[in-house]
C-alpha cells in the first residue's frame, strides 16, 4: 500500500510517500524559516503564498524520490486541521484536485494525529493503546491513543503551549526565530538551578497545562534587569526555562499515566526535539519501568511522512472524504 501525504498547516510545505503504513519511501520539506525569521514569527499571509508556490514542486519531488507514479498510489492523505487556515487551504485544495484527477481516494488527517504517528515510523513495534504527550508551538496535549484512529484528550494547555512559551521567552532574551532551538543550545552551557521559576498549575484540572505565567515571569525578570542596568546570564536563564518546562510536561504526563494505568508512554510534536524534554521524560519512564517512545529528531517537526503514516491507518479504517472536504483552523482530537 502506497500513500502520499501532504502537509501545509504552518510554514513547511511537505510531501511524502509511505509504504505499508511505516516505511518512508520519500520525504520532501520546503521550509520558510529564513523568510519568517526577519518578522520574529510566522506571517500567515506569506506562509500561504509560499505554499502556493512550492506545493507542486514538493509533491512532484516526493513522487520522483519514491520512484512512483500517481497511478501507483492507493490514496492521497492531507492535513485538514488544525493550523493556519490559509496555509491549510492550499494543501487541502491541492490534495482534492490531485485525488480527483487521479481517481484516488482522499484521506483527511488531523495534524496532531500525524505527530503521534511519527512514532510508528521510528518504532515498528509500537502499537496502541498507550499515552502520548504531544508538545509543539501550538499544542500541548496528553492523549490516550486508544487505537490508530481513536483518541481521548486527558490534558491540554489552557493558554500558551510549551513551544510557544519557549519561543516567546527566546524572543525576550534576544534570540532569533525560531527561538526554541536557541534556548536548547544555550541551556547546554547554563545552570538549570540559577533561577527559581514558577511551575504553573491549573486548579481542578491536574493534567492540564498553563505556560503563560512562566512566560510572563521570564519577561518581567528580563525587563527588571534591563531597568536596573544589570545583565542576566542567558545560558543560565535558558537552562532554567528548559528545566522548568520539561519538568512540568513530565510531571503531568507521569501523573496521567499512573492515574490511567498506562506503562507505555510516547512523546511527539516539535518540542519533542528539545533535548531537555526528551531526557526528562525518558528518565522518568526509566525510573518507573515504563516503555518510552519518541520519534527521530528529523520527524519531530512538521513533515509529510507523519501525515502519510496516519493517513494509511485512516484509509485502512475506511476514513475518507469527498470534494466537500474543507480546512478547519481549530479542531479537537475528540471531534475527528
Amino acid at each position: 500500500m502506497l500513500i502520499l501525504g501532504i502537509e501545509s498547516s504552518c510554514d513547511e510545505t511537505a510531501a511524502s510517500v509511505v509504504k505499508d503504513c511505516r516505511t518512508i519511501c520519500s520525504s520532501v520539506i520546503s521550509t520558510q524559516i529564513e523568510e519568517h525569521k526577519k518578522y520574529g514569527g510566522v506571517v500567515p499571509e506569506i506562509a500561504s503564498r509560499r505554499h502556493c508556490e512550492n506545493i507542486l514542486g514538493v509533491v512532484r519531488s516526493a513522487l520522483e524520490q519514491a520512484d512512483v507514479e500517481l497511478s501507483d498510489l492507493d490514496a492521497v492523505a492531507v492535513t485538514y486541521a488544525p493550523g493556519l487556515i490559509g496555509a491549510l487551504l492550499v494543501g487541502v485544495s491541492f490534495a482534492k484536485a490531485l485525488a480527483m484527477s487521479a481517481g484516488k481516494p482522499l484521506v483527511p488527517v488531523h495534524h496532531i494525529a500525524g505527530h503521534i504517528a511519527s512514532n510508528y515510523l521510528t518504532h515498528p513495534g509500537l502499537e496502541p493503546p498507550y499515552l502520548c504527550l504531544v508538545a509543539s508551538g501550538g499544542h500541548s496535549h496528553i492523549i490516550e491513543v486508544l487505537s490508530y484512529t481513536k483518541f481521548r484528550v486527558v490534558g491540554r494547555t489552557r493558554d500558551d503551549a510549551a513551544g510557544e512559551c519557549f519561543d516567546k521567552c527566546a524572543r525576550a532574551m534576544g534570540f532569533p526565530y525560531p527561538g526554541g532551538v536557541h534556548v536548547d543550545r544555550a541551556a547546554q552551557e547554563g545552570d538549570p538551578k540559577a533561577f527559581r521559576l514558577p511551575h504553573p498549575a491549573v486548579a481542578g484540572s491536574e493534567f492540564d497545562f498553563s505556560f503563560s505565567g512562566l512566560k510572563t515571569n521570564v519577561i518581567n525578570l528580563l525587563h527588571n534587569a534591563e531597568q536596573k542596568g544589570t545583565e542576566i546570564n542567558r545560558n543560565d536563564l535558558s537552562a532554567s526555562i528548559q528545566s522548568t518546562i520539561a519538568g512540568v510536561l513530565t510531571e503531568k504526563t507521569m501523573k496521567a499515566a499512573e492515574a490511567l494505568g498506562y506503562e507505555r508512554i510516547a512523546l511527539a510534536g516539535g518540542v519533542s526535539a528539545n533535548s531537555g524534554v526528551r531526557a526528562a521524560l525518558s528518565e522518568a519512564c526509566a525510573k518507573k519501568g515504563y516503555e518510552f517512545f519518541m520519534p527521530e529528531k528529523s520527524l519531530c517537526g512538521d513533515n509529510g511522512a507523519m501525515i502519510a503514516c496516519q493517513g494509511s491507518y485512516n484509509f485502512l479504517a475506511g476514513i475518507t472524504a469527498d470534494e466537500s472536504l474543507n480546512a478547519i483552523a481549530t479542531l479537537s482530537m475528540e471531534d475527528i
